[in-house]
């Protein structure tokens, strides 16, 4: 499952990363929230292939979004 996640700067900003790299930085965490869902939703219908969005929580990482059901416009009638 490709994972992007949204981590905070030293300066209180958020960035949004897939598995690790960079991809946006210095946004507020709506928008932050946002962005990662978009793209990642975005990833998963081209792709198919499982995404999440997650964040740190105060105990546990939180998962703000998970793409890996088929939509009704994805499946064929069989």
């Amino acid at each position: 499952m490709v994972t992007y996640s949204l981590k905070q700067s030293a300066e209180g900003q958020w960035n949004v990363c897939r598995s690790g790299s960079l991809l946006f930085s210095q946004l507020q965490l709506s928008a932050a929230i946002k962005l990662a869902r978009e793209v990642a939703r975005e990833e998963y219908l081209r792709s198919g292939h499982p995404v999440c969005v997650e964040m740190p929580g105060p105990e546990s990482t939180i998962r703000l979004a998970r793409f890996d059901q088929p939509t009704p416009s994805l499946v064929q009638a069989a």
